[in-house]
């Protein structure tokens, strides 16, 4: 193991692994979000957000933003780090260059220019999006990024769409919807329909052109609004247009430096699937470039009764081989009424929390499923021997399935003790199970074609999880000092919540994407598959294992606190 810490620094030869780390996104952000599936990490804020100019103004807070010098610029700028060069190549911009919704706009533009007689010259979409601008994203009701608002700066910009006005009167794809009031000056507030059914709404004022597209999230403050994701109020339309910066204070970010060429932020409401109520302490992840290439940021946020960020608890329990791995603080107290309501008696929830401290983490493994990772926990010592009853009623209570083939209706709990371990343990019939039915004991009893086997363990004061059970056997032998343990391999003495290791990731990977395309049943995609995503997962795979470590001594303070990631290759 190496112990040269990768900083995403130099654009030279010798440095060129430091521009692989940051920008490892892909591998970053599925950690990060999966990462949502750990429901007992929740912490209560210790002082509520501030209150945004743009919350004041009608405009809901964005769950992206990209800064940049040029939008046009962006998947080059992209695809300069080796990593995603060689594994998007060309056909990331061809994409973007292509898209239906592009080429609908471009060519709407073009027959209004054409027939109206406009003074336009040919390139001026080209020329619009050669410009510095900032985009606002918002979630779609599917997880997406979808809706944005854009604010765009072009010297002279309302002096070229003055003929707008007069084509707005009598056009089948531009109107004019409203008009804004700024100051003194009355600005016309457009929309423009292409693509059989798709619009958006803009609006120019000097040196300003926004664009919000979609114009469903429009509303004026009169009328009211302004609840759903990505609605956005006339009056923010006007600060905008004026020069306000809406953007960056909802990330907590002060205006961007003159030297960073792109700057992306995005939310932890993203990356966590909706689960950020559950791990409030982890804000949202930057990527910034300048001349020197792309650096890497976490964002926390401070909470009441804060735990330390130690993970060492962590990683000398998690077998060795992980795919990927993240660890968060934790404080359970605050998830009892969810325990309950999930099934849990009232005074096992109180118990379990009470006696869970320091940190949790997931891991990954390429032997194992997507949907099955390991959750490695910690319990005081003063509740690890007595906690075992309220363990076992908890996981009897939780864990299962109506199963139309047991008189029960479920199977029973298997229990294992052996000093200081207690493991429980339930089968559980499922399509997804990593088992087949033939394989079981009564194979006649397994409703359906496959099983898993739940499986829930205290040794000593960790506390182990997964629907794999061969993850939390290979737990038990690691703490037994029988298998090696990730921390054998990681960095000592620094703190890391995350890491990465592209080789076991792409074989993960690689496996899910081939068992949900069966060969006789999807030939098409499972092709497809073959050809193009398979030998880019194969590239993946060639990149050493990364760390991705905080400052010695991080501690959150305050909202939207950035700090350094420092991927170290390992």
């Amino acid at each position: 193991m190496s112990d040269k810490t990768v900083t995403p620094a130099a654009d030279t030869p010798a440095a060129k692994p430091s521009r692989r780390g940051p920008m490892l996104l892909l591998g970053l952000c599925l950690v990060a979000g999966v990462a949502g599936g750990l429901g007992w990490f929740a912490l209560k804020a210790k002082t509520a957000p501030p209150v945004l100019a743009s919350d004041k103004l009608g405009m809901s807070r964005p769950d992206g933003l990209l800064e940049t010098q040029s939008l046009s610029q962006l998947p080059k700028d992209l695809l300069a780090v080796p990593f995603l060069k060689e594994t998007l190549t060309e056909d990331f911009v061809f994409y973007y260059q292509a898209h239906s919704d592009r080429l609908g706009l471009i060519g709407s533009l073009r027959r209004i220019i054409y027939e109206h007689d406009l003074q336009w010259q040919d390139s001026l979409i080209e020329q619009l999006l050669d410009q510095p601008a900032d985009v606002a994203l918002w979630r779609g009701t599917d997880g997406r990024l979808k809706d944005f608002l854009l604010v765009m700066d072009r010297s002279g910009l309302a002096k070229v769409l003055e003929p707008l006005a007069k084509v707005a009167l009598d056009d089948t794809q531009l109107s004019k919807i409203a008009e804004l009031k700024l100051g003194n000056d009355d600005v016309a507030l457009y929309q423009l329909s292409f693509n059989a059914g798709r619009s958006l709404v803009f609006a120019s004022y000097g040196d300003k052109l926004v664009v919000l597209s979609n114009p469903q999230k429009l509303y004026f403050p009169s009328s009211g609004g302004g609840e759903e994701p990505g609605s956005v109020s006339t009056d923010a339309i006007s600060a905008l247009l004026q020069g306000e910066k809406l953007f960056p204070e909802a990330f907590g970010l002060q205006p961007k430096a003159p030297e960073v060429k792109q700057r992306i932020s995005v939310n932890a409401s993203v990356l966590a699937m909706g689960y950020q109520r559950f791990i409030p302490s982890f804000a949202g992840l930057r990527f910034d470039m300048d001349n020197t290439g792309w650096h890497s940021f976490l964002a926390l946020d401070e909470q009441d009764n804060q735990a330390e960020l130690d993970f060492k608890p962590v990683w000398q329990a998690m077998p060795m081989g992980a795919s990927a791995c993240v660890a968060l603080p934790l404080a359970a107290e605050q998830q009892q009424p969810l325990l309950v309501k999930l099934g849990a008696e009232p005074s096992v929830a109180q118990a379990l929390t009470e006696h869970m401290a320091g940190v949790a983490g997931l891991c990954w493994y390429a032997d194992s499923r997507l949907y099955t990772p390991l959750l490695v926990a910690s319990l005081d010592e003063k509740g690890s021997d007595a906690l075992d009853g309220d363990l076992g009623r908890l996981f009897d209570s939780m864990v299962g399935s109506y199963e139309s083939n047991v008189e029960e209706h479920v199977f029973p709990v298997v229990e294992k003790q052996d000093g200081n371990m207690h493991q429980w343990q339930r089968q559980v019939s499922t399509t997804f199970g990593p088992y087949a039915a033939k394989d079981a004991e009564v194979p006649e009893a397994i409703t359906g074609k496959a099983f898993m086997r739940v499986s829930l363990a205290r040794h000593g004061s960790t506390l182990l999880f997964s629907l794999d059970d061969t993850l939390v056997d290979k737990a038990l032998g690691t703490l037994d000092k029988r298998f090696p343990p990730m921390a054998d391999v990681l960095p000592k003495d620094l703190l890391m919540p995350v890491y990465f290791g592209p080789d076991a990731m792409a074989q993960l990977m690689q496996k899910e994407t081939l068992d949900s395309l069966p060969q006789d049943m999807e030939p098409v995609f499972y092709n497809a598959a073959q050809t193009y995503l398979i030998p880019k997962l194969r590239t993946l795979g060639g990149y050493g294992k990364y760390a991705l470590t905080l400052p010695e001594g991080t501690r959150p303070d305050g909202h939207w606190q950035w700090l350094p990631l420092q991927w170290k290759a390992l």
